[in-house]
């Protein structure tokens, strides 16, 4: 299985499968002397790991992170600093339940991967669909940190990076309450408290009926100066959409106003530049902080749609591998809302994509 690996410089390797005995990350390109513990790493994980609400999966994994390279610690440091060497870090599968896969393990769920993976391969791991499996984005949310720490290295400050649950179904917040302080207080990681309450009932119900809802996750970058990508084939929302994209069960993705630019005319669309403070301010962020490719100093701002979870209770028509028609009802403990747990992977991938950018442009340009 080829493709497991994402970025130019800084990059980084993802392996392990949702049943297997463990999973994780080797990135390399990491720039050498930046302090990194493994609590800053478990701290991240914490938020994306399972079983923290009854709105997630119930699967029981602590995630402790492992650091087995890439750090160096003695008398004359004052912590564990990265080194220049591949940092390789594994998370332990505690609480798999394969046998719960048992009765779809010739049939194909419809809205997975299932059947495309036995296309390519004629061969599936079906125990929670391996490396098609949101597992997988555990190491992401690792690698993110070792991301966000190269980051604020290179660049000499630390950029803030924050992601929050802006629709679940067809239910969206009140702009005018967004909040970010409210994204630590609910279950959801939802910045309007309004609607945080609502969407318990909505999740709920879907639940109880066997059923999920999709989402839409909004990231949001601060604090990156403008220089950051390249024209034509290096475009630095071409890497972010590409990066959110590569999130299990995403199926759109949208920079700044995004689809809502094609309803816009010219004078409302083009974010007008003034002086201020003897430096260049843009009067609007309809581009997402974007231009040709190139940051433009504003913030970032990404959005992805996350379609509604395929393993269900529900009942659904489907075919077996030999080409045989039939029902399929998933048993299991799997997220009704597997959006919720893509808001810290979302906010990883952004760091893991600007890390690689500030380093690339250091490269070129110094």
């Amino acid at each position: 299985m080829t493709y497991n690996t994402f970025g130019r410089v800084f990059r980084f390797t993802t392996w392990g499968e949702s049943h297997g005995p463990a999973l994780g990350v080797v990135i390399d390109g990491c720039p050498p002397g930046i302090l990194l513990t493994a609590d800053e790493i478990q701290t991240a994980l914490d938020k994306r790991k399972p079983g923290t609400s009854k709105f997630v999966t119930q699967r029981k994994e602590p995630d402790a992170v492992k650091v087995l390279s890439g750090v160096f610690e003695d008398d004359t440091t004052d912590g564990p600093r990265t080194t220049g060497a591949p940092i390789s870090l594994m998370i332990d599968n505690v609480d798999q339940r394969s046998k719960d896969y048992a009765d779809i393990r010739d049939k194909y769920r419809p809205g997975h991967a299932d059947f495309t993976y036995d296309a390519k391969y004629g061969f599936r791991d079906y125990r929670g669909g391996g490396r098609s499996s949101a597992r997988e984005t555990a190491a992401r949310v690792a690698a993110g940190v070792v991301a966000e720490k190269a980051l604020a290295h290179v660049l000499g400050s630390a950029p803030v990076i924050r992601a929050c649950l802006v629709q679940m179904g067809s239910h969206k917040i009140d702009r005018a309450r967004f909040d970010w302080m409210q994204v630590s207080k609910n279950p959801f990681w939802c910045p309007d408290p309004v609607a945080a309450k609502e969407w318990e009932t909505h999740l709920e119900t879907a639940r109880k009926s066997g059923s999920s809802m999709g989402a839409v996750v909004e990231v949001v970058a601060s604090g990156i100066p403008a220089g950051l990508g390249a024209p034509v084939y290096g475009k630095l929302d071409q890497d972010l959409a590409s990066a959110a994209m590569s999130i299990n069960a995403v199926k759109g993705v949208e920079i700044g106003a995004g689809f809502e630019a094609a309803e816009l005319s010219g004078e409302e669309n083009a974010d007008e530049i003034r002086i201020k403070n003897d430096a260049p301010h843009f009067l609007s962020n309809r581009a997402g902080g974007v231009l040709g490719g190139i940051s433009t100093g504003q913030d970032i701002v990404l959005r992805f749609a996350v379609k509604p979870t395929s393993s269900i209770l529900a009942p659904r028509k489907t075919i077996t591998r030999a080409g045989e028609e039939t029902e399929i009802s998933t048993k299991g403990r799997h997220d009704p809302c597997v959006g919720i747990r893509a808001v810290p992977v979302g906010a990883a991938m952004m760091a893991l994509v600007l890390a690689d950018h500030a380093l690339m442009h250091r490269a070129q340009c110094g």
